[in-house]
């Protein structure tokens, strides 16, 4: 009987493959690591609160972590093909770092958004060679991307289903690896909570299994801001909630319950008000001279909540939280009192109350 041999190997492909993925590990190789940011608290209240500033990566947020995994993961999986686009289904962030890497390799990439996304991150995306696709529903996000890889033999990465299985969550120097590490001379080393917000989910994936393959204590709270359902589907243990319209705060948030959001490796979640988002970042220029996205307001307000309750209950430690990307892509949006006007938004009482625990009164939010 005849062996039937089918080889779909190529020469040249292969040669394509190991340069691309030469170049994005060289990345990496390239890169230093993030900084951890102290945010002062009264020393007498013996709480810790560091800041894990990603807003230094070459594209300018935790996404470009992201994006390499997800680069790495459709090369090697042979999905990602040379001379034929990369599509993304984006509220931003990860779209700037795909752009930057499918330049770094040589191949197309197309963006598809909400038309609402901030002007300057549809420049950044073009500036790396980017084309962006906007619709005016951002729930027709993924079924347009999967069209346009459709009809244009290209890849649709769905960042969304991928993010959490295309990071090696056990090390490889990814983000938790990287806090435990610079933690390790610290006071607390071993943080009592770790605040993350979700866009995806694969951040706040990859933080809570390290922790538990690492066998820490450390405990994971995720943050989530209005119009977005991963607060109501983890609290009813739904995995088809799903919310009418889309968030304000770029980068996270979810009309849907995301396939990369693990429900089940977090111990907490808050829901934020959007306000008061926008005045934790307003808080943390005034404190540390840093302008950052309102993703990262929702955090911090989140983390400076739970250092609130340790100090209630006599709890001495540390907490981290992100800063996840600047905020010199959102001036005319949580840095413009009009826009903050024509949106409803009150800052005010939120930001007051930041300001009055900070000067060493107790949380009244």
């Amino acid at each position: 009987m005849e062996t039937v041999d089918v080889d779909r190997s190529d020469a040249d492909y292969r040669a394509w493959l190991k340069e691309a993925v030469r170049k994005v590990q060289a990345d990496a190789n390239r890169s230093a690591d993030t900084h951890l940011l102290r945010f002062p608290l009264p020393a007498e209240w013996g709480i810790d609160l560091y800041l894990k500033d990603e807003s230094t990566h070459p594209t300018g947020s935790l996404k470009h972590r992201l994006a390499r995994s997800l680069f790495l993961y459709g090369l090697c999986n042979g999905w990602i093909r040379p001379g034929k686009p990369v599509i993304e289904a984006s509220s931003g962030s990860t779209a700037v770092s795909e752009a930057y890497f499918a330049a770094l390799i040589g191949i197309p990439f197309i963006a598809v958004m909400a038309r609402t996304t901030s002007p300057a991150k549809i420049d950044l995306i073009e500036f790396h060679g980017g084309s962006c696709h906007l619709v005016d529903d951002p729930s027709e996000v993924y079924e347009v991307s999967a069209r346009l890889a459709d009809e244009t033999g290209g890849h649709y990465m769905d960042q969304f289903t991928y993010a959490e299985r295309a990071t090696d969550w056990r090390g490889n120097n990814n983000i938790a690896e990287s806090i435990f590490h610079q933690l390790r001379l610290e006071p607390h080393p071993e943080p009592a909570w770790i605040v993350a917000t979700a866009g995806t989910g694969g951040t706040s994936a990859t933080i809570a299994r390290y922790v538990r393959y690492q066998q820490y204590d450390t405990r994971i709270c995720v943050a989530d801001p209005e119009n977005s359902c991963f607060f109501e589907g983890w609290a009813a243990n739904d995995a088809h909630a799903t919310c009418e319209r889309g968030s304000r705060i770029e980068g996270i948030g979810r009309p849907r319950m995301e396939p990369s959001f693990v429900p089940g490796a977090i111990d907490r979640m808050m829901k934020v008000p959007d306000a008061a988002s926008v005045a934790a970042v307003r808080v943390l220029e005034r404190v540390l001279g840093k302008k950052a996205g309102a993703s990262s307001g929702t955090g911090l307000w989140s983390a400076l909540k739970i250092v609130g309750q340790m100090r209630a209950a006599g709890e001495r430690g540390s907490v981290v939280t992100l800063i996840c990307d600047p905020g010199d892509r959102y001036l005319d949006k949580y840095y413009s009192d009009a826009w903050l006007a024509g949106q409803g938004l009150d800052i005010a009482p939120y930001q007051h109350a930041l300001e009055s625990f900070l000067a060493g009164n107790h949380w009244s939010a």
